[in-house]
C-alpha cells in the first residue's frame, strides 16, 4: 500500500522536534531513523519551541508581500541576524524585500538570539 499525501507544509527546526515528541508519545519510541533525527535536531536546535512559536507569530504578523510560511520557517531553522545573512537566506528563492521589511525581519529575530 503506498502513502497518501493529503498535504504538504513546510516545518522549521523546532516545529519537526515536536512532531517527533508527539510520534515518541503515541508509539512509546521512535524508529531508528526517527531517533537519530531526533538528535541531530538537539544538536543544531538554536530556539525553544514556546520562542518558536511566538516568533513565528511576530513573522506572520509582519504581513509582507510575497513572503511565506516556507520563507518563515527557512529564517526560524537559520536566525539571521543581519540584513546580509538575511539576504542570504532568502537568496534561493528568488525573493527580495525592501530594506525596511529587512530590518523588520532582523529585529523579530533578534529578540529570540
Amino acid at each position: 500500500m503506498k502513502p497518501e499525501i493529503i498535504s504538504e507544509a513546510p516545518l522549521s527546526i523546532p516545529e519537526v522536534k515536536k512532531e517527533l515528541a508527539n510520534v515518541k508519545k503515541r508509539d512509546g519510541e521512535l524508529s531508528f531513523r526517527s531517533a537519530k533525527t531526533e538528535e541531530y535536531l538537539q544538536q543544531i536546535s538554536t530556539i525553544s519551541e514556546k520562542d518558536a512559536d511566538e516568533l513565528k507569530a511576530k513573522l506572520e504578523k509582519l504581513d509582507l508581500p510575497r513572503f511565506k510560511d516556507l520563507h518563515i520557517a527557512k529564517i526560524m531553522d537559520l536566525m539571521p541576524t543581519s540584513a546580509d545573512q538575511l539576504k542570504a537566506v532568502l537568496s534561493g528563492y528568488g525573493m527580495s524585500l525592501s530594506a525596511e521589511n529587512i530590518k523588520k525581519i532582523i529585529a523579530a529575530v533578534k529578540e529570540y538570539v
